[in-house]
């Protein structure tokens, strides 16, 4: 298998400690769409990263980083309805849907999953 063979990376973001999201999560994202080191990234917020994504600037201006660079930022709806958080989340331009059938397709298909 060439890395060529796997074009798509999915990063589960569960935690919400920030200085994990901007010096790992962020980083490598925005880097991972800017250095073509992935052909489709995608940002999966889960958990407690939910709450600090609606509450946190500095978190809402990576994610509008990650947006702008191309990077799919989805968010986890019954996370962000257990928290509060589902119209903030929708605000800042993520997509937020009951992911359980996307996490498990994505798991499926054999592309890579990075778990933060």
């Amino acid at each position: 298998m060439t890395a060529q063979d796997f074009s798509k990376l999915l990063v589960l973001w569960t935690g919400g400690d920030k200085d994990v999201a901007l010096n790992m999560v962020f980083m490598y994202t925005i880097n991972s769409k800017l250095k073509n080191w992935w052909g489709e990234v995608v940002l999966l917020i889960w958990g407690s990263s939910s709450k600090l994504a609606a509450v946190d600037a500095d978190i809402q201006a990576q994610i509008a980083t990650a947006l702008k660079k191309g990077v799919r930022v989805i968010a986890c709806k019954k996370c962000a309805e257990n928290l509060g958080v589902v119209e903030q989340l929708e605000g800042l331009g993520i997509e937020v849907f009951y992911v359980g059938q996307f996490l498990t397709e994505w798991l499926k298909s054999g592309e890579r999953v990075l778990t933060i």
